[in-house]
């Protein structure tokens, strides 16, 4: 399975849970969930490496009393959510009437949100125990690889991602190559669910991006080797090149089948997004230029601890910045960082999106939120919780292109859910119970209720929380 809950069965929601998961993994479907179709099964049969996902069962289900935020930079006092089929089917205030048949949950001082989204993590890559033997995010032979895809390395059983569920309320994230290379290979993008296989957990429907990166890694990893490129000139030389290596395949009549320029192909005819780790403001204008020459979309930048420079292009562009709250002054190109940046960024209209590139950041998503609210809050920029909550969801989930079905509370889209304890963008706080299209996958209150990674049964602190 790659996680387990408890022995005993989960109680209501997911009672047989794990003999339905079991029963539903036949070799003939590959599917590695429990049989509920995904509406997305049959389209994406044909495709290689196609999603199997699944979602598992659930129940209609209201939280009524609760202070809900939206996602989309809507607060709701005392609202109501109401969701089933996997699907939400309504938000609203008190006078939201809850359907018959619905299990209703009292949220009376709790709060709502989205689920949880990251959009720069390294989990199955490089997964925990963290040993060569699981280094498996940097294919660092060839300064340009874009024919490597991150799901070829995910191992399901990382006990980071039944944590990043229980401790941070992840229901999707996104996989990415690391920042070794120019162009680092495929994303895939996952939602946090139990599975034996990574294509159990893959997201239907979700588009792939490409990792991309600049600056001081390419240059010092294939500099130091003596290879091009060992300066910033290099490394838009190789992309430049590159790039019209890819536009030359794409004008050929039947070209022979090759991976990396099927890759750069998806990206220049606008299927693949581009997911382009970059700190320096100077180094993601000449992207933007770069991206403009050869006609392609800059999704997000990540960790660009400089966005705040060029929060004005950004916004003109549509770009994205995929921000740390505050990590700063590690290495030169992170020299100028600020805490006020995701503030700045935003107070410009631009998209601000909180990422971790941690197994522990990734926990603890809502906090790191939170740390940049309060730094723009002391330079005299208020921004509402209600849209501070959307750099964990609903900006996230657009940059990685899945913002038509999740990363808001909204009817129709994937009842990805969250109920907090407390505020949650309080340190005080942490999520009670996670629903993943709607079934209740961790409850604090239910032992039953919290996964296991197989890799963990039987030693020591399997399954801990904070």
């Amino acid at each position: 399975m790659g996680r387990h809950f408890p022995k005993g069965g989960p109680a209501a929601a997911l009672a047989s849970l794990a003999s339905l998961a079991l029963v539903s993994c036949s070799a003939a479907t590959g599917a590695s969930g429990p049989a509920v179709a995904s509406s997305d099964a049959e389209t994406e049969a044909s495709e290689p490496y196609a999603s199997t996902y699944e979602r598992y069962p659930g129940v209609p289900t209201a939280i009524v009393g609760a202070t809900v935020y939206d996602g989309a930079g809507s607060q709701i006092d005392n609202g109501v959510v109401l969701f089933a089929d996997g699907a939400v089917v309504a938000v609203g205030d008190a006078s939201l009437a809850v359907p018959t048949g619905y299990t209703q949950i009292d949220g009376t001082g709790l709060f709502v949100t989205p689920g949880i989204i990251d959009i720069h993590s390294h989990l199955g890559d490089y997964p925990t125990p963290s040993v060569p033997a699981h280094s498996d995010g940097n294919e660092a032979t060839s300064p340009t690889t874009p024919e490597v895809w991150a799901e070829h390395s995910v191992w399901p059983q990382d006990p980071g991602f039944s944590r990043a569920l229980a401790n941070g309320g992840i229901t999707s994230l996104q996989i990415l190559p690391g920042s070794a290379n120019l162009m680092g290979g495929r994303s895939v993008t996952l939602k946090n669910v139990p599975s034996r296989t990574v294509q159990g957990m893959k997201f239907p429907g979700a588009p792939y991006s490409m990792k991309m990166a600049c600056g001081e890694n390419p240059k010092r990893v294939y500099g130091g080797r003596g290879r091009m490129p060992s300066t910033r000139m290099g490394n838009f030389a190789v992309n430049r090149e590159t790039w019209m290596e890819a536009q030359a395949w794409m004008e050929r009549d039947n070209p022979a089948r090759d991976l990396a320029m099927e890759t750069l192909a998806g990206v220049l005819e606008g299927d693949i997004g581009i997911q382009n780790h970059c700190y320096r403001a100077d180094e993601m204008a000449l992207v933007l230029d770069m991206a403009d020459e050869f006609g392609y979309q800059v999704s997000a930048f990540h960790h660009a601890v400089e966005a705040y420079k060029i929060a004005d292009l950004l916004a003109e562009h549509d770009v994205c910045a995929a921000v740390w709250a505050d990590w700063y002054g590690f290495k030169m190109e992170a020299y100028d960082a600020i805490p006020e940046n995701a503030a700045l960024i935003h107070n410009a209209g631009a998209c601000v999106v909180i990422h971790s590139d941690d197994e522990n950041g990734i926990q603890r998503l809502n906090q790191e939120a939170a740390k940049a609210q309060a730094d723009g809050m002391r330079m005299g920029i208020a921004i509402s919780d209600a849209d501070v909550i959307g750099w964990i969801t609903l900006n996230a989930a657009r940059a990685m292109g899945i913002a038509d079905q999740t990363g808001s509370l909204e009817a129709g889209k994937m009842a990805d859910v969250v109920l907090w304890n407390g505020d949650p963008l309080s340190v005080y706080s942490r999520p009670q119970m996670v629903w993943i299209d709607g079934a209740l996958m961790y409850d604090m209150n239910n032992p039953m209720l919290r996964p296991v990674s197989d890799f963990e049964l039987g030693q020591p602190g399997e399954g801990d929380v904070k």
